[in-house]
């Protein structure tokens, strides 16, 4: 691809350099937009993010940090935050964590990620509403390359919890996590059914009593 292109393909990936892809995101166009770069090829993602995918972005992270807080668990998590391997990798996931011993690895004041100078994050999600073909290809290769623990797909419209745990070079389905001891997978599938029916204040409550 080259720099002077005056239309981007967005949601899709499009081959070009790493100099290019950088250059795309200073355009104040891509601003908001969330940005990917895996075996040269980039992905910019633009289409708008609706009621179904924010609202299971919100469970998520509340049933993580209550099952953290719950069981003593040290983690700092990490919303749309982006990490980089210069000239090689870049990612932007829903959201990310850091777990055990790696918590507070990231220090206060750093912008991007700069996985040259520190280790990825323990955990990275993708909310899959309308991405779930790429979430469970490219990124899928992309963050076991990038060497997290775990990598989690939420698929939105078939409320289900895609997880995987991702050693040598590759990732396997897992149905309870590894990072964080004791979490049930089908225990956060079910949360995501009672949103379907229910308001989050009770879908909280009802994760609360699962989790003591």
């Amino acid at each position: 691809m080259s720099s002077s292109s005056t239309q981007l393909l967005t949601d899709t990936w499009v081959t070009t350099t790493w100099d290019d892809y950088l250059r795309v995101l200073e355009d104040p166009a891509y601003e908001k937009a969330k940005s990917y770069y895996y075996n040269g090829q980039m992905r910019i993602e633009m289409s708008p993010v609706g009621n179904d995918h924010a609202s299971d972005h919100t469970i998520i992270i509340y049933a993580i940090h209550l099952f953290a807080a719950i069981n003593n668990i040290d983690l700092n998590g990490k919303d749309n935050c982006t990490y980089r391997k210069t000239g090689v990798n870049a990612a932007q996931p829903d959201v990310s964590y850091y777990i055990g011993e790696t918590t507070d690895v990231i220090p206060w004041g750093t912008g991007i990620v700069d996985l040259d100078l520190y280790p990825p994050p323990t955990l990275a999600i993708e909310v899959a509403n309308t991405s779930l073909l790429d979430d469970k290809g490219n990124k899928r290769l992309l963050y076991e390359e990038l060497g997290v623990s775990e990598y989690w797909i939420i698929d939105v419209q078939n409320v289900e919890v895609i997880a995987f745990a991702v050693e040598n070079n590759g990732s396997r389905r897992i149905r309870q996590s590894q990072v964080l001891s004791g979490l049930d997978i089908a225990v956060l599938e079910e949360a995501f059914q009672r949103t379907r029916q229910m308001n989050h204040g009770k879908v909280s409550a009802w994760l609360l009593s699962q989790f003591r």
